[in-house]
């Protein structure tokens, strides 16, 4: 089993930057593809980054040069560093977590994610 919870999350003005946290708690973390999904109101869950166990990433295009995914396996924690926040990223931002993940495999689906936190909500005016 595996719990993810997230931090970071708040309202700020567009162009201006976050650092959202997920912090895991037991031992698979180190073996787990760890991911960021956002879903805007009355929108579906969409794919933003994930990270493999390597470190290898994968980003959304409209997030791509913007925001960056990062991993410290000691501290069982998933970053996301937004940077040039547009309205457009409006959402309640999920981590998700697939353990027993391949080392470089950095999966982008929904349904290949078992575990999922409740979310912290990003708001950003104009």
């Amino acid at each position: 089993q595996v719990q993810l919870v997230e931090s970071g999350g708040g309202l700020v003005q567009a162009g201006s930057s976050l650092r959202l946290s997920c912090a895991a708690s037991g031992r698979t973390f180190g073996t787990a593809a760890m991911a960021w999904f956002r879903q805007a109101p009355e929108k579906g869950r969409e794919f933003v980054a994930s990270i493999s166990r390597s470190s290898s990433t994968a980003y959304a295009n409209p997030v791509k040069g913007r925001f960056t995914i990062s991993r410290d396996n000691a501290e069982n924690t998933v970053y996301l560093q937004m940077n040039s926040l547009k309205p457009d990223d409006t959402a309640v931002y999920y981590c998700a977590a697939a353990p027993q993940s391949s080392p470089y495999l950095v999966p982008m689906s929904r349904n290949q994610y078992a575990y999922w936190g409740q979310g912290t909500q990003v708001t950003v005016s104009s």
